[in-house]
């Protein structure tokens, strides 16, 4: 008879799921014994960057990743990029070793009666198994719950002495068979009435979202911004990139407050949001929330973000799905021309560090080979990246979602290990990247080919941002002294270098399209206070 173990690496294998992302500790020793040939392990050295890890990985490939954390302690580690995950809407399965079931009453080590609780409120579901041959099931339901929209993290403690238990073959018989799917396609009538808004609509808008950031939407979005003609923004605080960034339509990002959103709509008689959340506010920047004049209607899969949100009419669903049939229905020739495609500023580099972000960011754009894929987490920086990025397929970039430091470096570790035939740049300010450091450790031990573009201005230049807007004075915590990413990098067996002119700056970014593992390049840059929103 099977044990539990190997009934559940069996289904891990049907599943896909045959890389695991960890840090084991004793807890989690019993399900790793007689590891599959076939399975990978991914090491990282804190739970927070193997949680970041997955995050990339799952991201980046289109396909849910497991996770296996130590202990409630290790599952505490993890939790700031937890945020980070639920708010991408990231299909994760999160484990954790519990201590033996008979242990777990007596506060002995390791062991945490309420383990399911430690998770929350950053997963979709949390479940502890009842009995040992109920293991094979509850990790059958995490992995349809973590992949059944809206996508998200869910968290399963797995009781130590359940792995060498005898597995019920009458409970897991039809387990690998079952396939959970979701039909997201929007009723034709629904479909005939929003298309016929879109038709009437004089100056019409189109918001974009992380959900558009997919092979099934992307190219449909593409196609009916086309149809309808309309002006296309990103929605606030995007955590990906789910539109061309040069296509003649896209007009940027929208920021991230109230009365800044409505300032940008304004002038648009109809505004169609496609995957996004209506929206997600950073700033204290109070006002009406919408122009004059100006309708909404969004459309997404998470039915919390349509009930949560204060104005305009909301769709649940599919957002490929529907947006595949809203082309059918629109009508060819909606007899309007086109916006005027938008003015990207030139930007030239200073022959001496520091450099400026935009002159950096306009020159790592003209280097980067199209296939390259991004990680963001310069968050003093976010504008003049955006303004200056040049994307055009699905799954290209990455930023943290709920704004939780500490995912840019490890998700893009994450991201190349899920496809090792693209190059990855993370572009990280010098304080973000000390979050996840570790993950230069796997970076190197598994030779991935990415750039760590580190960002030193010598502080936390997001916060400095701050300061004049909150009305903040004699702040302390905000600068970073004495912090030397090129030494930390070589102790992580990273080869790494400080850029201090032009010419090493554009010889170094024009190696990242041959870079045969991965390296840390340091650019100085100046603290630029811009408002947020």
């Amino acid at each position: 008879m099977s044990t539990v173990r190997e009934t559940v690496h069996g289904l891990l294998r049907t599943w896909g799921l045959t890389t695991v992302f960890g840090n084991p500790g004793s807890n989690e020793l019993p399900f790793l014994d007689g590891f599959p040939p076939d399975f990978r392990y991914v090491l990282g050295l804190h739970e927070g960057a193997v949680l970041a890890m997955a995050d990339g990985y799952a991201q980046a490939s289109g396909r849910p990743a497991l996770v296996n954390l130590h202990s409630a302690a290790g599952l505490g580690h993890a939790v700031g990029n937890l945020a980070n995950a639920r708010a991408s809407q990231t299909p994760l399965v999160v484990t954790a070793g519990q201590q033996n079931r008979s242990m777990v009453g007596l506060n002995a080590v390791l062991g945490e009666p309420e383990l399911v609780r430690v998770p929350e409120p950053q997963v979709k579901w949390a479940c502890e198994p009842a009995t040992a041959q109920d293991v094979p099931r509850a990790l059958s339901e995490a992995f349809h719950r973590a992949t059944l929209p809206p996508a998200g993290p869910v968290f399963v403690s797995l009781p130590m002495d359940d792995w060498a238990q005898p597995a019920d073959p009458d409970a897991v018989a039809l387990l690998a068979g079952r396939r959970v799917g979701w039909a997201g396609a929007a009723d034709p009538d629904v479909v005939a009435g929003l298309a016929r808004r879109m038709a009437a609509a004089r100056t019409p808008a189109l918001v974009v979202g992380p959900e558009v950031d997919d092979e099934r939407a992307f190219d449909r979005v593409v196609a009916l911004a086309e149809r309808w003609r309309a002006a296309v923004w990103t929605a606030p605080t995007p955590p990906r990139c789910p539109f061309p960034t040069r296509h003649p339509q896209w007009r940027g990002v929208l920021p991230p407050s109230i009365a800044g959103v409505a300032e940008h709509l304004t002038g648009h008689d109809l505004v169609l949001v496609l995957g996004a959340p209506v929206f997600r506010y950073h700033a204290h920047r109070p006002g009406p929330w919408l122009p004059d004049g100006t309708e909404l209607v969004a459309v997404g899969s998470d039915p919390g973000s349509a009930a949560r949100a204060p104005f305009g009419d909301a769709l649940v669903g599919d957002v490929a799905a529907i947006a595949g049939q809203l082309l059918h229905a629109l009508p060819e020739e909606p007899g309007r021309a086109a916006p005027e495609p938008r003015a990207i500023p030139h930007a030239l580099l200073p022959d001496e560090a520091p450099f400026p972000a935009d002159a950096l960011f306009a020159a790592l754009t003209e280097a980067l080979p199209t296939h390259a894929r991004l990680v963001n987490e310069s968050t003093a920086n976010t504008a003049q990246f955006w303004t200056h990025l040049d994307l055009r397929t699905p799954r290209s970039l990455l930023f943290p979602a709920a704004g939780g430091l500490g995912f840019g470096l490890p998700a893009a570790v994450g991201m190349a290990l899920a496809d090792p035939e693209r190059p990855v740049v993370a572009v990280l300010g010098d304080g973000a990247a000390q979050y996840g450091i570790t993950g230069l450790w796997t970076a190197a031990q598994h030779r991935l080919p990415v750039t760590f573009l580190v960002l030193r201005n010598g502080g936390y230049g997001a916060l400095r941002g701050f300061v004049d807007q909150l009305g903040v004075q004699n702040a302390p915590g905000l600068d970073l002294p004495d912090l030397d990413a090129v030494r930390i990098a070589e102790g992580y067996g990273v080869p790494a270098c400080r850029i201090s002119g032009a010419r090493e700056l554009k010889a170094a970014l024009a190696d990242v399209a041959a870079a045969a593992g991965p390296r840390l390049v340091e650019v100085p840059v100046p603290t630029e206070l811009r408002p947020l929103g």
